[in-house]
């Protein structure tokens, strides 16, 4: 089962097993992890689920699609070239080990 690391802005990190198949932003609501608002539930039109994702490993994840892209110019705290909103990054074995930061503010 991959294993997914929530880093929180004051440096702390949980770690958890997560389902293949599920998304980076379901495994965290699930595990009750701060900052990850999902208000939208996963439809990606709220932007509340962005994450920094592992500089080191961005390339892992396929490209945004034209939604995502675009909710990404709407986020709280500044955009970047790792960002990712969480809904949109499906678990999968090639992603055990996924480092994401989650943002001051949603």
């Amino acid at each position: 089962m991959p294993k997914i690391t929530y880093v929180q802005q004051d440096g702390s990190a949980e770690s958890f097993d997560v389902q293949a198949g599920m998304s980076v932003m379901e495994a965290a609501i699930e595990a009750g992890v701060g900052g990850i608002v999902a208000e939208c539930g996963g439809n990606a039109i709220c932007a509340t689920c962005h994450v920094y994702v592992d500089p080191g490993q961005i390339e892992k994840l396929p490209l945004p699609q034209a939604d995502e892209d675009a909710m990404l110019d709407n986020t709280a705290c500044p955009r970047a070239e790792n960002s990712r909103l969480s809904c949109q990054i499906e678990v999968t074995e090639e992603l055990d080990s996924l480092t994401v930061t989650v943002p001051e503010e949603q």
